[in-house]
Formats: C-alpha cells, structure tokens, sequence
C-alpha cells in the first residue's frame, strides 16, 4: 500500500514538473520589443548598461583595443543580453503590478531581484547555510569518532561506516557549493556543474542507505552493491554534461533515486531498534514533507522567496538532526563493537 502511494507522488510530482516547466513570458510582445530595442542601442529609455559597449570577447565596440572590460569583471558573464533581459523583466512586472496581475515566468524562471549581482539572493544564502551546517556535521563527526570515542589497539575506529559517512560529506559540502555558485550566476558551466553535484550526492545516498541499512560491512558485498548503482550515476552525468542536458529525465531519475533512498530509511526505521530512530523517522518524513515545496512552485515573495529558496531553507534543520543521527549511529555502534572486543579479550 505503501508503494502505491509513493509511485502516485512520483506521476504527480512528474505532471506538474512538465506544466511549471513551461515559460508564460517568452513572447509577450512587450517585453520582446523593449529586449530587442534594449540589444540594439543598449539602453532603456535613460538608462544605458555598461555589458553592452562591449563584444562578447570584452573587446569594446566604441573605442580602440585599449578601452576592454576588466578581466575580473568578466568571470559573471554579464553580458548585454543578460542585463538587457533582467531590466526589461523588472519594468515589465512593474507594469503588470500597476495593472493588478502577479508575476509569470521569462525563460523558465520567476522574476528575481538581484542583489550586487546575484540572481538568488535567497537561494544562495540558504546553500551556503547548509554548507556551512554540512562542514560542522562533518566536523564534529570526526572529531567525535577520533578524539572522544574508544579506538582500536591499531588506532582505528571502530565505527564501520566512518569511512563512507566522510565521503557522504564530502559530496554534500560539494553539491551546496555549486547550488550557491549555480544560484548566484546561472549560466551553462555552473548550471552542469550544480545538475551534476546534486546527482552524485543523491546516487552515493542511496548506496550508502543500502549499505547502512542492511548492515553490509564486507567489502566484496559492498562493491557488489555500489558497482552497478555507481556505473548508472556516472553515465547519467556523462550524458547530461556530453550528450544532452536533459531537464525533465534529470528529475525522473532524481526523484526516482530521492525516494529509494526515502523509502529505504523509511523501511530501516520501521525495523531497527535503534535508541536514535526517531531523528532518523524526524530526518525522512521531514525531507519528504520539504519536496512537496518543490511541487507546489509560487513565484518569490518580494522578488526573494520563491518556493525553491524555501526548499533550501527546511533543509537546513533537516541536515542538522540528520547529522545528530549519524554522530549517535557511531557512537551506538562503537559501544556496541568495543564491548564486543573487550569481552573476547577476556
């Protein structure tokens, strides 16, 4: 019964990603009149940007090669275009805000404010919140395993999945990097490099559920169930960052692997006589409830907050119990294996 009501989410879910997907905006020919007339001179009505009194080189169009853009300048890839774009959507909305309507998306994507710069403002400041809050659970992980708990004669821990929990954060601190960076400034490099971060995380996650979950320490049978799931991830990158960037098929198999991984804990959870299950059933059902604002997409609030941003934000005290899970998880299985080592060494 279970399944079934998770294969529903998963149709539900895919139809209203293909319907918010769409772009409302694109041909409004006001908006297009004002970009192209904006492209052409580089200025709307008394304001005239900088980007567009240069080539896409920064070689300007008004002067000799001495007169080029500053090379720190030219890592945003703000160019003519893009602040043509962003000033036309501005004074769009501020027209259709004077006549009662609410915002529509342009390209994709709902109109932001940005702020010195940066597209996300919002978005960009939760990623980094959960990086940050990712580094003090990685932190305090190892500080915990190597400098408060009982080691082996060999110096090692006794934790079996000390190993695999590092790599796990490793790859989380990675994937809300390129979320803040991709937030900041969308363009085709950070746009990859964040698709790419997010499915290397959520595929190394379902490994590990499986691996945590099922109690597997010996290597063989770990590599056996890793192998495959490892070859699947690393060529579903391969193809969005050689072949194609596939928007719609990168979310089915992202949700896909999401709710494995979910259901996989979930199971867990339902089973294991755990003394800190209950942030592990805390940590999963509150990462569900938080995909639903992924679903139930609204344009931003003041130009800030949109779904997306708040997206990020419930996760940030997700990731905070989910570490403290996973900090008791070692803790629970060194007393477990150190007790089990001093008995046979009696």
């Amino acid at each position: 019964m279970v399944d079934r009501y998770w294969i529903a989410f998963l149709l539900v879910l895919s139809c209203l990603v293909a319907l918010l997907d769409a772009s409302s905006a694109d041909d409004d020919p006001t908006y297009r009149s004002c970009v192209g007339q904006c492209e052409k001179n580089g200025c709307i009505g008394e304001r005239c940007f900088l980007n567009c009194n240069f080539s896409s080189n920064g070689v300007s169009n008004n002067g000799p090669w001495y007169m080029q853009e500053p090379h720190y300048l030219r890592w945003k890839q703000w160019d003519c275009q893009s602040d043509c774009r962003y000033n036309c959507i501005i004074d769009r909305e501020k027209e259709r805000q004077g006549f009662g309507n609410g915002p529509i998306k342009y390209h994709g994507k709902w109109p932001f404010k940005h702020v010195y710069g940066i597209q996300e403002p919002a978005s960009v400041s939760f990623s980094v919140l959960n990086l940050a809050m990712h580094f003090h659970g990685c932190l305090s992980f190892f500080i915990l395993l190597y400098y408060k708990s009982p080691l082996r004669q060999d110096k090692s821990v006794y934790h079996q999945y000390s190993t695999l929990w590092h790599i796990y954060g490793i790859l989380s601190m990675n994937s809300w990097l390129w979320s803040a960076v991709f937030h900041s400034r969308d363009v085709d490099l950070t746009e990859k490099l964040d698709y790419s971060s997010a499915v290397a995380l959520i595929g190394y996650s379902l490994i590990l559920a499986i691996l945590r979950s099922l109690s597997v320490t010996a290597e063989a049978a770990r590599v056996m169930v890793a192998a495959p799931l490892l070859a699947f991830v690393t060529t579903h990158i391969l193809y969005l960052n050689v072949y194609k960037l596939d928007y719609g098929w990168n979310m089915k198999v992202c949700v896909l692997m999401g709710v494995a991984q979910l259901l996989v804990w979930l199971i867990w959870a339902g089973v294991t006589r755990h003394p800190s299950r209950w942030k592990l059933w805390v940590a999963v059902v509150g990462s569900a409830l938080a995909i639903l604002l992924e679903i139930f997409d609204f344009p931003p609030y003041q130009g800030f907050f949109d779904a997306h941003a708040l997206w990020h934000a419930a996760t940030i005290p997700i990731t905070y119990i989910w570490w403290s899970f996973i900090r008791d998880d070692a803790e629970w299985q060194t007393y477990v294996l150190a007790k089990k080592s001093t008995k046979k060494a009696k």
